[in-house]
């Protein structure tokens, strides 16, 4: 599908040194955020006590979350869980208080904005099942890496493996640099964003150099910076098509799904932005600067057998 057509290539090459320099600038700044920030582990990692409330009504879970930060526990996590009169509250693991104890003060808080209201489950999760689960998203993140590194390998020339390669993992540290500059929560719904941005991040990827490696097959030009631009020029519009209507369903998640869905749908709506900018202008000059050439994707020409005829 072909949402415009333009008769000239846009230029796109002529930006390669600003927008590879920006990029490598966000780089090192969010693994040196990284580095010294760190994330904000949510309950999920680092273990806490999660309780479950019934309300006689609807509950309005904005007023709860205020009514707990206004009593002392403004880290409480506050969603709706199941219908509109379930709510789920997590709360991390505090020093010198047990999770029966947290458990009791927090119902306590609560029955006094809504006396009616009743708890109906406590769960603790302990900080080493926490860990476990930090040690397992962290090893389901590289596995997926690895996958894609193959993959990628084994799909494209070198050169235009490592570009994708560079552009996947610039998307990845600029939402993970992203979390830790604001020190939002980082739970298992964003971990799961962030694998679903790999996977994103790589078919754009792959869409745009699919079609310069079929244009360098095809074309006479020599010019390998045109050739580029005539090639992410033609799958512009799929590329408008597909991040467009993707960044739409993503902002209805982030606009009308609650506190469940805001962290998962949030890293999405960075990354669907950041994965479309790598794709187009980070990818690209990268290959071009590796020393890619239309001779590269020629067949040589076959040997003359000296056969008599």
């Amino acid at each position: 599908m072909e949402l415009f057509h333009l008769k000239r290539d846009i230029p796109f090459m002529r930006y390669a040194r600003s927008t590879i320099f920006a990029s490598v600038f966000f780089i090192v700044a969010s693994i040196a955020l990284l580095a010294t920030k760190g994330l904000n582990l949510g309950v999920d990692f680092t273990g806490g006590t999660m309780m479950e409330m019934g309300y006689p009504a609807a509950a309005d879970v904005t007023s709860i979350r205020n009514h707990l930060a206004k009593n002392g526990y403004a880290d409480a996590q506050v969603q709706n869980f199941g219908s509109s009169t379930d709510v789920l509250v997590r709360l991390p693991v505090k020093a010198g208080i047990t999770s029966a104890q947290l458990s009791e003060r927090v119902v306590a808080v609560l029955k006094q904005q809504e006396p009616k209201a009743e708890l109906r489950r406590v769960e603790f999760v302990g900080p080493q099942v926490g860990g476990e689960l930090f040690e397992d998203g962290a090893l389901a993140l590289l596995v997926v890496s690895i996958g894609i590194v193959l993959y990628l390998a084994l799909r494209f020339e070198w050169r235009f493996a490592l570009g994708a390669m560079f552009a996947t993992a610039h998307d990845i540290f600029i939402v993970l640099g992203v979390w830790s500059l604001f020190q939002w929560d980082f739970s298992l719904t964003v971990l799961a964003a962030v694998l679903a941005i790999l996977g994103y991040s790589v078919n754009d990827t792959v869409v745009v150099f699919d079609r310069i490696r079929e244009n360098f097959k095809k074309t006479r030009m020599t010019d390998v910076a045109a050739i580029m631009d005539n090639a992410k020029t033609a799958t512009l519009g799929r590329t408008i098509i597909t991040s467009g209507t993707t960044q739409i369903m993503v902002l209805a998640m982030l606009l009308l799904g609650g506190e469940v869905l805001y962290g998962f749908a949030l890293a999405l709506t960075i990354g669907i932005v950041v994965g479309t900018y790598s794709s187009v202008l980070v990818a690209s000059p990268i290959v071009l600067w590796l020393g890619v050439s239309r001779e590269d994707f020629l067949k040589p020409p076959k040997e003359d057998s000296g056969a008599v005829v």
